[in-house]
């Protein structure tokens, strides 16, 4: 067994097995680092696309227990708002840029003139799916010990429980005496398993804002998060 898995190892091309070294992890099934870097658009038999699922869950059940371990004395509403800023897409994306991933991606020539490898949302993905990819080589301990590192800068650079944008800026309108925002989709691009939604924002009083994510929910933040951009900048909010 041992020596079919060395045999696979030495199978890995020079760039995966870069890094795997710089990840600091031996893949025993060394084809799960390969499938978690493999997007799509290739056309073959798998992608990350189920690796990412799994990774996207792993992640989250870890950091879930670091923050549980961190702050004994928060409620846990506080511990939500820290979750969701750790495990979405600008956080592991962030994560991928420090792991230097984006050499290592194997995309169709479409998806490579597209601008695939500098885009953070396949960069995110793609990170989940090698968590993923670890957790099923070498189990959750494993995961847990890549994981940790990579989170603990992020979960340590800010103290304070973080707020998210549509609450924010609910709290300002309200605050301000005027009607909560209205949230409109204008547009939604890309492809069936990987849409690009696009929100607008708008308050009464102020010129609307948009925004752009993965889901409606993330595109409503970005735009709720534009808009506190332009307001702070005018003096109009703290």
């Amino acid at each position: 067994m041992n020596s079919r898995r060395e045999r696979r190892k030495e199978e890995l091309p020079g760039d995966a097995l870069a890094l795997s070294k710089r990840l600091g992890y031996r893949f025993r099934d060394p084809e799960l680092l390969l499938e978690a870097l493999t997007h799509a658009s290739t056309g073959g038999k798998r992608s990350y696309e189920r690796l990412e699922f799994l990774g996207d869950r792993v992640l989250g059940l870890v950091v879930a227990d670091m923050l549980f371990r961190a702050f004994p004395k928060e409620p846990e509403g506080f511990l939500a708002r820290r979750h969701a800023a750790l495990v979405r897409q600008d956080s592991l994306a962030l994560i991928a840029e420090r792991l230097d991933l984006a050499p290592h991606l194997r995309l169709s020539a479409g998806e490579e003139e597209g601008g695939g490898r500098s885009n953070p949302a396949i960069l995110a993905d793609v990170c989940e799916a090698i968590l993923g990819a670890v957790y099923l080589d070498g189990g959750l301990g494993a995961a847990r010990s890549m994981i940790e590192p990579l989170w603990q800068p992020l979960l340590a650079a800010d103290r304070r429980p973080p707020q998210d944008s549509k609450t924010a800026l609910q709290e300002w309108a309200q605050g301000c005496g005027r009607p909560l925002p209205s949230y409109t989709e204008t547009a939604r691009a890309g492809s069936a398993h990987e849409p690009i939604f696009t929100v607008r924002v708008q308050v009464e009083g102020e010129e609307p804002a948009e925004g752009q994510g993965r889901s409606k929910r993330a595109a409503e933040q970005a735009a709720a998060g534009a808009l506190l951009d332009r307001i702070k900048a005018e003096g109009k909010a703290e």
